[in-house]
């Protein structure tokens, strides 16, 4: 009896298995998900982690992986066929874009700003800087913050005695591409010195390692001074300075001043999303801000995956809108989402839309 009983449920468990198996493979994969690759910007990278945790909640079946490694390293992963995306707050040139393996979509996700970031013990809360200074700073002309052309834009304040502690990106960056772009366009000596460009040959100064790099060696440095963006800046309690604008208004970075900036450029747009919002002429913009991109092939190689990159892109540039604000990053005026709308529907697989109109 006994070894017929022991047969008897040897037979139940290897039953068992094999149907719990194969009702596995009826479902599919344990976990039934697909999983898309990016990598670059770390500008949006607040916005975007909230983005790729909501958007799991939404779509369970994908799942988005980010590397927040900096603009230039996300381009060469998508050159390179590493990511199903790059992120980017400086948008291919022309040159590049014909480097590409095939032919690539910016999409506009939202605008964001560039703050100046101080480090001032003892000094004031809110420092005003002109374009002069800022350029005078970066080019290492001036060396301590009591300096004369910082006190005669600040009458009454007092500043410390404390030497400039300059700091910049070390990597390949959107946030420098905004940053000495805004330089070139207002500081004749940087353009000519320097130049523009998500790297440069800094003249002065210490290497931070994304925007949390560069926040980092702020917050640690007395006298520090160091560009960021905004998220990073209020996140971790540094002092901005507001800085003159094209209007010769001294703007605090805010997300209405950013919006301000960002609301005159969708005309441009409409000819080529790659515009630049750097010292915008409206009265009340802040004169350092800039969009940030996701840049995905127009062809794509897999048809699953496509589809869950431009549901998910549809996603961000409608639903995910509604994120940005409390993160301090510009919404997309309506006027751009249109322009998004159409770029992706044009991204395609083997000559056909993606996109479900």
């Amino acid at each position: 009896m006994r070894s017929v009983w022991r047969s008897s449920w040897a037979l139940v468990v290897v039953l068992s298995v094999l149907i719990a198996g194969c009702a596995r493979e009826a479902q599919g994969p344990a976990t039934g998900q697909l999983t898309l690759t990016g990598a670059g910007a770390t500008f949006p990278y607040p916005l975007y982690s909230k983005w790729f945790s909501e958007y799991a909640k939404v779509n369970p079946q994908v799942r988005i992986n980010y590397q927040s490694i900096g603009s230039g390293g996300g381009i060469q992963q998508l050159k390179a066929g590493t990511v199903d995306f790059g992120a980017s707050d400086a948008p291919l040139s022309n040159e590049e874009l014909k480097s590409m393996p095939g032919p690539v979509v910016h999409i506009p996700t939202v605008a964001g700003a560039v703050v100046i970031a101080c480090n001032l013990p003892g000094g004031p809360d809110e420092v005003r800087l002109t374009p002069e200074i800022i350029g005078d700073i970066y080019l290492g002309d001036i060396k301590r913050w009591n300096d004369h052309r910082i006190a005669a834009a600040n009458p009454g304040a007092r500043l410390p005695d404390l030497p400039v502690v300059v700091a910049h990106r070390s990597d390949g960056s959107g946030t420098t591409y905004i940053f000495t772009h805004y330089l070139a366009a207002v500081r004749k000596a940087w353009a000519d010195r320097v130049g523009a460009g998500k790297s440069v040959d800094w003249p002065v100064g210490i290497g931070g390692k994304g925007n949390e790099g560069v926040t980092g060696v702020v917050k640690q440095t007395p006298g520090g001074i160091g560009y960021v963006e905004l998220a990073y800046a209020v996140q971790n309690s540094l002092a901005s300075a507001r800085v003159r604008n094209a209007a010769g208004n001294f703007v605090k970075p805010t997300l209405s001043t950013t919006q301000a900036a960002a609301s005159g450029a969708a005309e441009a747009m409409k000819k080529d999303v790659r515009v630049s919002i750097v010292n915008a002429k409206a009265a009340d913009a802040y004169p350092i801000a800039g969009f940030t991109y996701l840049l995905v092939y127009r062809d794509q190689a897999n048809r699953a995956k496509g589809e869950a990159l431009v549901k998910f892109l549809d996603w961000a540039i409608h639903d995910g809108q509604r994120l940005a604000e409390p993160l301090l990053y510009a919404a997309l005026p309506p006027d751009i989402v249109i322009i998004d709308e159409a770029a992706l529907r044009t991204i395609r697989f083997q000559g056909k839309p993606l996109l479900e109109k």
